[in-house]
């Protein structure tokens, strides 16, 4: 383990705000993570971070331990069909790389998402038709209230649309993923935009991975460093979800999906365009603004600070309150700033 004080925590997100870490230890092994846990757990403040792209941390930094998850491995669990086990701190998009290269399917249309395989379970990440859900098979958990750690099956963790136990407060640390994928160098295609984009309802799946990544940065949503559309959280806010009853309120031309009987998935990026705020906006001042390749993505076009970042979230919630009565949910974790 590498500890470090007083490091801006900027330099770990992929949206580069937060201020200094009283703290942040550099776990390399899954022993010396589930170490580093248990230490922390010992103060009153601890945050872990992966890839940091789905966190925006507070100016004034973090008054606590940062434990920094760089741990890395994919081993192919001997036996029937492709059962991996994952590292908490492998780079997701590599295993998604080495997934196509294998000739491994099931994720193929989750290519480009940042930030590591153990914030993945967290959020239940989805793209393009496929959810991590639809793989998972369990998770490795150091659990907070126990000390103790177990494993925990992908049916107990509560898994929904960007949600799980975890997320709702389960408090602990992933330390590693298991997934089941299928044995076949051809994939299904889900979505209808990449269907579209490719010309086929199904494909190999490393045109489809091409086809994924193809979209995201064009999307902005693939970090790249000369683009400074990407450097974001990624879609910053969740698709809402309402009741059957209050969509029939919503404009005819409002983008509606069902999702059960009752419940209606509304589309974010329509509503905040429609509620006047196009791409590239930027409240007068801010070194923060709305991507200008995607409406979903808030962007630091350079300085920008967490405040300004949570100051923009919350004007875009209020125009589309006020437009639709919808209460958009911010997706990243917010640390010590309001979102």
């Amino acid at each position: 383990m590498l500890p470090g004080a007083g490091l801006q925590l900027s330099e770990f997100t992929t949206m580069r705000v937060g201020g200094p870490a009283d703290l942040v230890v550099t776990a390399t092994t899954r022993d010396e993570l589930a170490d580093a846990a248990l230490a922390a757990w010992a103060d009153d403040e601890w945050l872990v971070l992966g890839g940091g792209s789905n966190v925006v941390v507070a100016d004034e930094g973090f008054p606590g331990t940062v434990i920094h998850v760089v741990t890395r491995g994919i081993t192919r669990v001997e036996g029937e069909g492709v059962l991996l086990r994952v590292e908490a701190g492998e780079p997701w998009d590599g295993l998604v790389e080495h997934a196509v290269a294998e000739g491994w399917s099931g994720i193929e249309a989750l290519s480009g998402i940042p930030g590591s395989c153990g914030a993945a379970p967290i959020q239940n990440i989805g793209a393009y038709g496929q959810e991590l859900s639809d793989v998972l098979v369990a998770i490795e958990f150091l659990d907070y209230v126990t000390g103790e750690r177990e494993r925990i099956p992908a049916d107990e963790l509560g898994l929904g649309y960007r949600t799980s136990v975890i997320k709702q407060g389960r408090q602990g640390v992933v330390l590693a993923i298991e997934l089941r994928l299928t044995e076949s160098a051809e994939g299904v295609i889900e979505y209808s935009q990449l269907a579209a984009a490719l010309g086929v309802e199904s494909a190999p799946i490393a045109d489809i991975r091409t086809g994924v990544l193809g979209l995201r940065r064009a999307k902005g949503m693939v970090l790249t460093p000369d683009d400074p559309d990407s450097v974001s959280c990624g879609s910053f806010f969740t698709n809402p979800v309402v009741g059957e009853n209050f969509a029939r309120t919503l404009p005819s031309e409002t983008p509606q999906w069902l999702v059960d009987d009752t419940a209606v998935k509304l589309s974010a990026a329509w509503l905040i365009e429609k509620a006047g705020i196009g791409k590239g906006f930027a409240l007068p001042g801010s070194r923060v603004a709305i991507s200008s390749k995607h409406t979903l993505a808030i962007t630091n076009r350079g300085g920008g600070t967490a405040a300004e970042v949570g100051e923009l979230a919350r004007y875009i919630q209020a125009m589309v309150l006020a437009r639709f009565g919808v209460a958009l949910q911010a997706e990243p974790v917010a640390v010590g700033v309001e979102l």
